[in-house]
């Protein structure tokens, strides 16, 4: 079926999943979206609202955020209020043709579920239905590439092309030794997301085309044990659109603050201060005690007409030399003789983020004890290298190798457990070994499947390419910095498929997504090995879960399936 049938088909007509041209829904909605932040940029904003209607009524938009809110979000398997989830392409189908025949949409309230926090106590989050998210997803993509072109470039959380290692490198630009801002403002606001005032942030979003449906969702209340609790302030977390909200709501704190830029986006010279933000922690750098005392005043009217405020307990004035944590590391400057300045800035993994890997690597090895070796291995590779590929941006080389101390001790301790009548000699020999590679003869492993347990010290420092001023995936004339960008990141897997990432310069052949969006990655045969295929990479592809079951499904169209016999640059 051609894809401009699919999408400007009759509501009657029947919506075949698996028959869906994904390439070519990526490139109608990132078009939309640039177009959108074109105008933004330009100041056009009546083009700004016809395009945004334009994206809203788009069935390339409805397609993705259906994918996205069933198949893609790790709360895709969550129910809201009316208990229902999508795990097949027929209710996928159904839930397209509700959202293109709905006219007047009813919106539910949330659920309230609870997840742990950091410091031990619950989270409250709200979970909208199913049908509600796809809603969400729908009017995101309408309203982020709007706001896209007005951020402020140091705002990093929860938006496209940004992420936490931006955040720690532009504090690392800030705060090293030949810097002057040597004092800072670690501030942290109390219950941000449960407590900004709606019609503060109804009157910000303006003239958009949805702002009654945005009202709507904030004001739609929450339902716990049954019972009907209103909402009157705040974005409950949980929803697709919340922390895009939330980051309007926050925008205007560099101009608070009097930091100017010139047309080309670089910060003036002689301003006092200097602000990261990430999502709703921030922290402000000034060149004196008096001065974050200042900020911290002017911060708190600031916040109170957006119905926030600081909490006391939490914010806190600080010299660099005394350090101060942020988004998992601690920040510090260290006295060494040898720099010219005496002293030296490191950015380490924090006490406190630590102290809570250990406690998960712990239940992770009490969990493992009864399992096959390998699927223990598994288990623990994830952690472990996701960890440390969050870490690895730091000074982290002398954290990395006492982790593996630990996790030495860790490892006898699970021998001990599952073979305490054998004697250390014998366990030594059936789980210890040497890889390939590697001078180390004490590794972890299965040696009847040779998989073996990472080690932290094995992976790279790297220092993070922080984002440019603001640069954003939305904005036409960055394509290939954002092409090149997205082919050297450092995926979050390890074996074969970082070879593939690389080798695919970080996207899906199939769908033209970026491969690390959050789904499953599986590795496909494009000459199947049943019909004498190989494991050389010419062979491979790295392909999104989903798009590999659509790529098997008799239904895919073979002159689609051809895309996957393009060469990559190596």
């Amino acid at each position: 079926m051609p894809m401009a049938n699919v999408i400007n088909q009759n509501y009657e007509q029947q919506l075949e999943w698996h028959a869906i041209n994904w390439r070519v829904v990526t490139a109608m909605i990132n078009n939309l979206r640039q177009r959108i932040y074109r105008a933004s940029a330009t100041g056009d904003l009546k083009k700004v609202r016809n395009l945004q209607k334009l994206m809203m009524k788009s069935r390339a938009n409805h397609l993705l955020a259906i994918r996205k809110v069933t198949q893609v979000n790790r709360g895709k398997h969550t129910a809201g209020v009316d208990n229902q989830v999508i795990n097949d392409h027929k209710g996928r189908e159904h839930l397209y043709k509700l959202l293109s025949q709905t006219t007047s949409e009813k919106v539910y309230p949330v659920k309230r579920v609870y997840i742990a926090k950091k410091n031990g106590k619950k989270r409250p989050l709200g979970i909208p239905t199913i049908l509600d998210r796809c809603r969400q997803a729908i009017v995101k993509s309408a309203l982020e590439p709007y706001w896209e072109a007005k951020f402020e470039p140091v705002s990093y959380g929860f938006r496209p092309g940004r992420s936490a290692h931006d955040a720690i490198q532009k504090i690392f630009c800030i705060a090293r030794a030949r810097g002057t801002r040597h004092w800072v403002l670690d501030a942290d606001i109390k219950g941000a997301f449960d407590n900004i005032d709606h019609n503060f942030l109804i009157k910000k979003i303006g003239g958009f085309p949805e702002r009654n449906m945005i009202k709507q969702w904030l004001q739609a209340g929450v339902l716990e044990h049954g019972n009907y609790i209103p909402n009157v302030a705040g974005t409950p977390q949980g929803g697709i659109i919340s922390p895009l909200l939330a980051n309007i709501a926050l925008h205007g704190m560099e101009t608070l603050l009097g930091i100017q830029y010139w047309k080309n986006g670089t910060p003036k010279q002689g301003q006092p201060y200097a602000v990261v933000r990430y999502a709703d922690d921030f922290v402000v750098f000034g060149k004196s005690r008096e001065e974050c005392e200042t900020a911290k005043i002017k911060l708190q009217i600031w916040l109170a007409q957006r119905g926030l405020a600081l909490s006391e307990e939490k914010t806190s004035i600080k010299h660099l030399k005394e350090g101060f944590d942020f988004l998992g590391f601690n920040i510090r400057h260290y006295d060494n003789r040898h720099r010219k300045r005496g002293y030296i800035l490191l950015t380490k993994p924090s006490k406190e983020s630590m102290k809570r890997y250990k406690q998960q690597m712990r239940m992770t090895w009490k969990g493992i004890i009864g399992m096959p070796t390998q699927e223990g291995i598994r288990q623990l590779n994830a952690k472990i290298i996701g960890w440390c590929n969050y870490y690895r941006i730091g000074a982290s080389k002398r954290t990395f190798s006492a982790l593996d101390q630990w996790m030495w001790i860790r490892q006898r301790r699970y021998l001990y457990r599952r073979h305490p009548n054998k004697h250390w000699w014998w366990r030594r020999k059936h789980y210890l070994g040497k890889i390939p590679g590697r001078e180390d003869y004490s590794v972890f492993m299965d040696k009847s499947t040779g998989g073996f347990l990472w080690k932290h010290a094995w992976t790279k420092i790297q220092r993070h390419w922080l984002v440019p001023k603001n640069a954003s995936p939305d904005n036409p004339e960055l394509r290939d910095y954002w092409r090149n960008r997205q082919a050297r990141k450092q995926p979050f897997i390890y074996g074969v498929k970082v070879n593939l990432y690389k080798r695919q310069k970080g996207y899906c052949p199939l769908c033209d997504q970026e491969l690390d969006n959050g789904e499953q990655l599986h590795v496909h045969h494009i000459q199947p090995k049943a019909e004498g295929g190989d494991n050389k990479l010419a062979n491979l592809r790295l392909l999104h879960a989903n798009c590999h079951r659509q790529l098997h499904s008799k239904k895919r169209k073979n002159v689609e399936v051809s895309k996957l016999r393009e060469p990559y640059a190596g």
